[in-house]
């Protein structure tokens, strides 16, 4: 079955170290709670190929696999985009921009 693009969004996403783990949670300033869990390709919290802190831009739904606790989730597959610093700044700076 196709993924359904329409319950995707783009989410700015860091890695952060938890309990002695590398975590990916939401970038704080957008929709999300940075405390939200993220389902993600692995390499994105491997520290050899990005340094702990690196943001990335992903597509994600929010989801709650049969009622469980609610996680983003991006497809694994997906290209990674690292963000600079000034891209995550323009990019939650146009998101508060866009809110109602």
């Amino acid at each position: 079955m196709a993924r359904d693009i329409y319950a995707y969004r783009q989410v700015a996403v860091h890695s952060v170290l938890r309990g002695g783990v590398v975590e990916i949670h939401p970038v704080p300033g957008q929709a999300f709670s940075p405390e939200l869990a993220v389902q993600c390709s692995r390499r994105m919290s491997d520290t050899a190929l990005y340094p702990l802190g690196t943001c990335f831009l992903l597509d994600a739904k929010l989801t709650d696999r049969q009622g469980g606790t609610p996680y983003l989730y991006a497809w694994h597959g997906d290209d990674v985009k690292v963000l600079s610093a000034g891209e995550t700044k323009a990019f939650l700076a146009e998101f508060k921009r866009g809110r109602i």
